[in-house]
């Protein structure tokens, strides 16, 4: 296993316990965690509102926590949800080119110890804006 083998998977375990904090209204419970450029981890679930339209993703909280934090570079984002085949939605990849970039790892997860699914930013968005 490679280093970032190893830390994709500490992601992924920190992306899965926050998860159990969720706040849904609908069926999909969600968990991310983010690894900031300085090494430190940030982590964040989705709170969902009555009203549907003030949602809070997890990838935007994970990213809104690094920026409290008062980190500002983005290394990689791990998503973790009971789904197959997901990825961030377009609004939150907006978060992740912005203090990520298009080289910034993302990695989801659809079951606790299952294969990690990995791509870049650029590969999820190729026709991003610079």
């Amino acid at each position: 296993m490679t280093d970032i083998d190893k830390t994709l998977q500490h992601l992924a375990e920190a992306a899965w316990h926050v998860r159990d904090n969720a706040h849904i209204v609908g069926k999909t419970k969600v968990g991310c965690a983010v690894l900031a450029q300085s090494g430190e981890i940030f982590v964040g679930c989705n709170v969902e509102h009555i009203y549907r339209c003030h949602d809070v993703h997890a990838e935007i909280n994970a990213i809104t926590s690094m920026i409290s934090g008062g980190q500002k570079d983005l290394n990689a984002v791990v998503i973790v949800a009971e789904r197959d085949l997901f990825t961030p939605c377009g609004g939150c990849l907006d978060w992740i080119f912005q203090f990520g970039g298009g080289n910034c790892l993302v990695a989801s997860q659809s079951k606790r110890d299952g294969p990690l699914q990995r791509y870049t930013a650029q590969q999820l968005m190729p026709f991003y804006p610079r």
